[in-house]
């Protein structure tokens, strides 16, 4: 991967890639290793983007992508992916992640079904309704709903903790 592309392409949006990849991983190992299989399946795919969407809306659905495929990989025991180290910039970004707080609420979020926590990062990104719809493949309406219901099931979890 040129150090251009990632310089430009994907390092502005390593904060999106480093919500995701925490969202489904329990170990800074598994972490690591699924932030470089987003930023190569990005390189990989870069020759698809269509730009009928956003970059951002690209790196989401990669990131998604990768994520749920690794998460179901590893359910059945089969682990494919190779890594060497998170670049120095991306292990600056993730000290965003130390605070307690956010450390709560990623534990309650790993606790949702896989399309939840996509629903809810995405929406704690302050993506519209019809930009988190396009991303996971479901349509605007549901998405108000299935929201409200995620935060429901947040709130239990978070004051079951108390």
């Amino acid at each position: 991967m040129g150090s251009d592309f990632y310089q430009l392409s994907i390092l502005p949006f390593a904060g999106i890639i480093i919500k995701i990849c925490r969202a489904y991983t329990n170990s800074q190992e598994d972490f690591e290793d699924y932030y470089q299989e987003v930023c190569l399946q990005i390189w990989r795919s870069k020759d698809n983007f269509n730009q009928q969407s956003e970059w951002s809306t690209w790196i989401y659905r990669i990131s998604l992508n990768v994520c749920l495929t690794y998460l179901k990989r590893r359910k059945s025991g089969s682990r494919e992916i190779i890594s060497d180290t998170l670049p120095e910039e991306a292990i600056d970004d993730s000290k965003a992640f130390v605070s307690d707080e956010i450390n709560e609420l990623y534990s309650a979020i790993k606790h949702l079904s896989e399309t939840d926590r996509a629903v809810i990062l995405l929406y704690l990104e302050e993506k519209s309704y019809q930009e988190i719809a396009d991303i996971i493949g479901s349509n605007s309406n549901n998405i108000g709903v299935r929201i409200t219901r995620i935060k429901d099931k947040l709130n239990t979890i978070l004051n079951k903790k108390d």
